[in-house]
Parts: structure tokens; sequence; C-alpha cells
């Protein structure tokens, strides 16, 4: 027979076996369900991730198209065909001026832009095809372009327009607004003719090609008077040049004032700028002016 202990002891042994292995039961449904739990959450980040990429790649797409739609400015201005001023649409700022600068790119024109740039204020910049002939005219007007000014056509070789034939006009016209094509990647949509002497057919060429023909209300840098920048800044703010019979001040609401790519216009143009401000006069932005679609 066995002792009493014996069978006790037995017991205990038979006992501690069961729980063990009804613990290993356990242990095994515990890290079943908890490796079920993590496939289930993986499962659910993949999807939240998906979703977040998805949601990303929509939100691009809609902050491209605000983007574009910004770039796409409705315009607020257009060009009098009789006096080449500016003049507003419905309730657009009246007390505005213009900025051109004529016969760029050559020495300066680079140098006008940074200061634009830095002044925050725009300019269209009226190009000869004699400047931008070669890689490093080329290259002048592609940086201006990309600073974001506007390129007009100021013809290919800076010539009085009646004084050439009908077929050397369209050819001075034509050349520029391919070669600026070439450049940038588009055609100007403005025109100015040197001496702002213009032809019917001129006219008709610069409609055909669909710019925006303009003069302008006054400009100075080319009277010799004026060919200095302190006495050019004090008549392009005041809009007055008595040294070239000037007394009443030409400056008014939609000035579009002439300037060109000159030393001593290049010395005063952020005076200038500051000049006018200091009057109360915005400088108008010409993506805002209406052009020829």
């Amino acid at each position: 027979m066995l002792r009493k202990s014996s069978v006790i002891f037995m017991l205990i042994v038979v006992i501690g076996v069961l729980s063990a292995c009804s613990s290993g039961d356990d242990n095994e449904d515990s890290t079943g369900e908890q490796g079920e739990d993590q496939t289930e959450d993986t499962e659910a980040e993949e999807n939240t991730d998906e979703n977040d990429a998805s949601a990303q790649s929509e939100g691009t797409g809609e902050d491209k198209e605000q983007d574009e739609a910004a770039e796409e400015k409705e315009p607020e201005y257009y060009i009098s065909e009789e006096t080449s001023s500016i003049e507003p649409i419905d309730d657009a700022e009246e007390k505005v001026v213009l900025l051109t600068i004529d016969d760029a790119p050559d020495e300066n024109a680079l140098e006008m832009a940074e200061t634009l740039k830095e002044k925050d204020a725009k300019a269209i910049f009226f190009v000869n095809g004699h400047f931008i002939d070669d890689e490093e005219g080329a290259e002048k007007l592609k940086k201006i372009y990309e600073m974001g000014f506007p390129i007009g056509n100021h013809t290919n070789t800076h010539v009085v327009l009646p004084d050439v034939s009908e077929e050397e006009q369209t050819e001075e016209i034509i050349a520029v607004n391919d070669r600026v094509e070439e450049i940038i990647g588009e055609r100007p949509a403005f025109f100015r003719a040197p001496h702002g002497m213009n032809t019917d057919h001129s006219r008709e060429v610069v409609e055909q090609e669909g710019m925006v023909l303009m003069n302008w209300t006054y400009g100075f840098d080319y009277f010799e008077p004026y060919q200095d920048a302190d006495k050019l800044k004090e008549a392009l703010i005041s809009g007055e040049a008595p040294e070239i019979g000037e007394e009443h001040s030409l400056l008014r609401s939609g000035a579009n004032i002439l300037m060109h790519d000159r030393e001593w216009t290049n010395e005063a143009l952020g005076d200038v700028i500051d000049g006018f401000r200091e009057q109360g006069y915005e400088i108008v932005d010409p993506d805002l002016i209406e052009t020829i679609d």
C-alpha cells in the first residue's frame, strides 16, 4: 500500500501538470488574439495612410488649381486708344501710374528690374530685337521675365516705321515677337512704336498679332537737360519739365510714364517710385491691364 504522504505528493504533481497545460492553452489563445488584433491594427493604419495620401494628393491638385486661378487675374484697367493713359474698369483704384521702360535690355535694364523688384513695383519692358539677338541679351531678357515683368515689343531695329515699306514694318514687328517667344515661351502682349510713330499698316499688324498698342503720356529722360539723375527724378515726380517748355504738371491719375534703359534713368528709378507713392499714387501692375485674347 502507498503511504498517505505519497498519494498526496502524486496528486500535487498531477494538478501542477494539468495547470501548466491549461496555462499553455490560454497563452496560445491570447497570442492568437493578439496577432489578429495587430493584423487588424496594421490594416487600419495602412488604410489611414492610403486615405491621407489620397487626401493629400487631392489637396495638392486643388492647391495647384487655386494657384493657377490666382495667376489668371481679372483685368482692372485698359489702355485708352486716344491718350494712352490707364483707365480703370468698374471700381478699380483711379490714382495709379504705369511705368514703362523702352530700348531694353541694353546696359541698365537688368539692374532696373532688380530695383523695381526691391520696391515691389512692376513695369513693362519694351524690347528691341537687336538687343536680344545674342546669348547675352537673351539671358538678360529671360531674367527680367522670370522676375515677373511683362515684355513688350519695341521693333527690331528701332526704325521710324513711316519711313520704311509695309513689308519692312511687318518684319520689324514680327521678328521681335518670334524672338521673344523663342526665349521666354510667349509673345509680347503690348506694342510701342519708336518715337510713338505708327502707320495704318503697323496698326494692322499689331492687331493681327493680338497686341495692345500704346504710346505714353509723358517722359523726359531722352531730352538733354534731363539726362541727369537728380533733374530727371524731379521732373518725373512732379510731371513738370520747364527746361523743355512743360511748365504745367503732366502728372495725373492714369499717367503712362515713359522711361528708357539709360544710366541716369537707372540711377533715378528708386527715388521716382518713392516719389509717386509719397503723393498717393499706386504703381499699377501691368498684369491687371486688359489685353487681347
